[in-house]
């Protein structure tokens, strides 16, 4: 019989899933290939190929296809090799390797709490790392080094805070999302303290932090958050199977071989990591992680997760929405976080509406 408290209903085995596709074998490995969520990630591919070229030519210095393939080869004028590759390549790069972070650490969170409200954003860490930065900018008066660095530490510190609040209560149902927005409201009344004590620079400089921007972003940035999705979206993918079926409940998870606690373990860890090194990177970038992940299990039609496919989703939305901030708005300088924030506001109100009508059907 599985353990139960007071307080909560028995985990049951979650329904059976109807899996479809083609089983692809070589040698001894086999494969289940889905054509609707392959056709959605190659089509994802060839969109931020597009915005990507789209970036990198158009703005107040146009430049043609060929004058961007040179610069990147090493082979392009003076003046397109800086446009090129001191001034768009760092920030589009950026752009994608943080929305491919974000997305798949919302998507993660939401397969472990089986909640599509669970994102590092409403759950916490994000303000976790927004206070470790604030810590530096204000108190210490750190560097952008140092900045990234707090920020790394306020949102591993958060998640470990999360983690003490839920030992021996596990990760089902509305737990951790309940518990990581008290945890975030508190974090967010701890940024405004910060501001409240700061300098009016030191509070300019933390409120353009808060907004979250990709401006003035430089190969550093890139190098360094390219670095932290190379070391970490590998093990999530390999560990895509099992994440599937843990969200398809403790006890069949067990029955299928899967160590629960172990898995669940290794997959926040990795999914902390991946919105604080973003949000170390950026700022605090919102609604990323929450809509990415959703919107591909809509479009591929799949219950598991997609971590692969939401990765692009994240850099598809990130890398357009900076693109719509920096050629729509010019010369108007607004920070991504705008549109992020616009954007996603909108689609949280009607996830609620959607979520509300589920529960009452």
């Amino acid at each position: 019989m599985p353990r139960t408290t007071k307080n909560d209903v028995p985990t049951a085995p979650a329904a059976p899933r109807v899996i479809s596709g083609r089983v692809v074998r070589t040698g001894g490995l086999s494969l289940r290939v889905q054509g609707r969520a392959v056709a959605v990630t190659a089509l994802l591919v060839v969109l931020l190929v597009v915005v990507m070229g789209i970036t990198l030519t158009t703005g107040d210095f146009p430049l043609t296809v060929g004058e961007v393939v040179g610069a990147l080869t090493g082979n392009g004028s003076g003046a397109a090799d800086f446009v090129v590759n001191t001034l768009r390549m760092p920030r589009i790069l950026t752009a994608v390797f943080v929305g491919a972070a974000l997305a798949v650490s919302g998507a993660i969170l939401q397969s472990l709490t089986r909640n599509s409200l669970g994102s590092p954003d409403i759950i916490g860490f994000t303000n976790g790392s927004a206070v470790g930065a604030l810590v530096v900018i204000i108190v210490l008066h750190g560097s952008m080094t140092q900045i990234a660095l707090g920020a790394l530490v306020g949102g591993l510190a958060t998640a470990l805070a999360v983690h003490l609040l839920l030992i021996g209560r596990g990760l089902q149902g509305f737990r951790l999302v309940v518990i990581g927005i008290g945890v975030s409201a508190l974090l967010l009344a701890a940024n405004s303290y910060l501001i409240t004590r700061a300098t009016f620079q030191e509070a300019q400089e933390a409120q353009a932090w808060l907004i979250g921007s990709l401006g003035n972003r430089l190969w550093m940035h890139a190098n360094a958050i390219g670095i932290a999705v190379a070391v970490l979206l590998p093990p999530a993918f390999l560990l895509t199977r099992r994440l599937a079926m843990v969200e398809m409940g403790d006890i069949t998870a067990m029955a299928l071989g899967v160590n629960v606690a172990r898995t669940r373990t290794i997959l926040l860890v990795i999914s902390v990591a991946l919105a604080a090194f973003a949000t170390a990177v950026t700022g605090p970038i919102w609604f990323i992680a929450l809509a990415a992940p959703q919107v591909v299990r809509r479009l591929t039609g799949s219950s598991a997760p997609a971590l692969l496919s939401s990765a692009l989703m994240g850099a598809l939305l990130l890398a357009l929405s900076d693109l719509v901030v920096q050629r729509v708005f010019a010369p108007a300088l607004l920070p991504v976080g705008t549109a992020t924030g616009a954007i996603g506001g909108l689609y949280l109100i009607w996830l609620l509406i959607t979520e509300s009508r589920k529960s009452r059907a």
